[in-house]
């Protein structure tokens, strides 16, 4: 028989279940919240599902519209480019390299900002002045331009392109985690915790890092669609992944010549692109709303 319960016991949630509540309440959060697992799964496994691979060429299918088209076929999902390669393919292919690689460069554009934003938000005086003011500099160049800047020097390529964007993306952790840190040292409980015995460790550790939590996260979501956006341009530009690599914005410049007689070998690949950033900024939106109550 079960207990019998006379009085009613509330349940508070944790924060983290708080906002996860209050995520999933909005429904576009929530769809780009879905929309960005299945691009990491097509990152991942992109290549192992794709029926054909990225170079495989059909010379009997030269610029096959889509299948919705009357002339297009089941086959080839999305039609086919000048070189009668299946544009579905290739894109499950340059999953991981637009997306994929956007999730690696922002992290480890996160990890490099953090300890150099903790570090710098945490001295006073001078060094903390002219460290702020140095970030001030960085951030007035576009992270796109600084980006074209690094590959001039470098080269052309997939891996110059890491660094490029990472080098450019870098500064933009620097600065929100270290202006988070400082404002977190203003507050009246780094300072009790400071009374109470604490050293500067600990206080950062215990005190200030769980309070910066959703500035990192936001920074972050952000940081993935910029990096997104520079990765394809790039590639658009012939400055990051080369022919015949199937990287989403070099495949958009390399539809550019069939423009007007096949305009699917451009509007497919920007699409996917303009839908991987959308998701990510729907669910960065989302995730501020959310974090909104917890912070205030």
């Amino acid at each position: 028989m079960p207990p019998i319960k006379i009085y009613q016991v509330g349940h508070i949630p944790s924060p983290l279940r708080r906002i996860w509540n209050a995520f999933t309440d909005n429904p576009f959060a929530f769809a780009g919240f879905w929309a960005i697992c299945c691009l990491i799964l097509l990152a991942l496994f992109g290549p192992l599902i794709a029926p054909f691979s990225a170079a495989h060429q059909d010379p009997q299918a030269l610029l096959l519209p889509p299948s919705w088209d009357p002339a297009g076929t089941v086959e080839h999902f999305l039609g086919t480019d000048d070189l009668g390669r299946d544009i579905f393919s290739r894109l499950l292919h340059g999953a991981h390299l637009t997306f994929g690689m956007a999730l690696a460069i922002v992290a480890t554009a996160l990890v490099i900002g953090f300890v150099i934003g903790s570090i710098s938000g945490m001295m006073t005086g001078l060094k903390s002045s002219i460290l702020s003011h140095l970030l001030d500099a960085l951030l007035s160049i576009p992270s796109l331009l600084m980006a074209i800047l690094v590959v001039a020097v470098t080269g052309p390529g997939l891996s110059n392109v890491f660094w490029a964007v990472g080098i450019a993306l870098t500064p933009q952790f620097v600065r929100a985690i270290h202006q988070a840190v400082h404002e977190e040292l203003q507050k009246e409980y780094v300072t009790a915790a400071r009374l109470d015995g604490a050293n500067p460790l600990q206080i950062f550790w215990y005190v200030i890092l769980p309070n910066i939590l959703d500035t990192m996260i936001i920074q972050t979501t952000l940081g993935i669609s910029a990096a997104i956006l520079d990765i394809a341009a790039l590639g658009f530009l012939n400055l990051g992944a080369q022919a015949p690599s199937p990287e989403w914005g070099a495949m958009v410049a390399q539809g550019l010549d069939n423009l007007l007689t096949a305009p699917w070998t451009v509007t497919i690949p920007g699409v996917a692109i303009l839908c991987c950033v959308l998701a990510i900024n729907l669910v960065g939106d989302g995730l501020r709303s959310a974090l909104s109550p917890i912070r205030h």
